[in-house]
């Protein structure tokens, strides 16, 4: 028998209070702003900390916002989820004082591993980068893991 839609809404209340626990996350200003099983929706306005040398925002930074959208999603079913692989396919600079979207839509998903696409679009729809990440399914809740020993 399966979970309730109440009891969904409860996990994924549960699962996105340890999301928002994530000190990596709030360093960089990220917000999780929607999350559904397989789906997330992370929030940030570029700030000058997060530029480069050229004065656009850094890869790095772009990347680790899709990472934030990607990790939500994939362990949005409240089983533990982790990254095999990420890759990122940047298409425009942004600069300071824009708002970028990173959208992460489950793919495929099969009993060990499962594949999102991630998309970072500025608030204007303009696309900033393309990513697909791989995570591999871990037997543990998410909510109940205890940290890096129980991966």
């Amino acid at each position: 028998m399966g979970l309730t839609s109440e009891d969904k809404n409860n996990e994924l209340a549960r699962v996105l209070a340890k999301l928002k626990s994530d000190s990596y996350a709030s360093f960089l200003g990220v917000r999780i702003t929607k999350i559904e099983r397989g789906y997330a929706k992370a929030e940030v306005t570029v700030a000058e900390r997060m530029l480069n040398f050229n004065e656009v925002a850094h890869g790095g930074f772009i990347y680790s916002l899709a990472d934030v959208a990607f990790a939500a999603a994939c362990n949005s079913y409240n089983q533990t989820a982790v990254a095999l692989s990420f890759h990122i396919t940047y298409r425009r600079p942004v600069t300071i004082g824009m708002r970028l979207i990173a959208e992460a839509s489950e793919e495929s998903s099969g009993k060990t591993t499962a594949l999102y696409k991630i998309v970072v679009r500025t608030d204007g729809q303009r696309i900033v980068a393309i990513c697909e990440g791989l995570a591999y399914k871990l037997e543990s809740s998410f909510t109940e893991n205890d940290g890096p020993e129980a991966i």
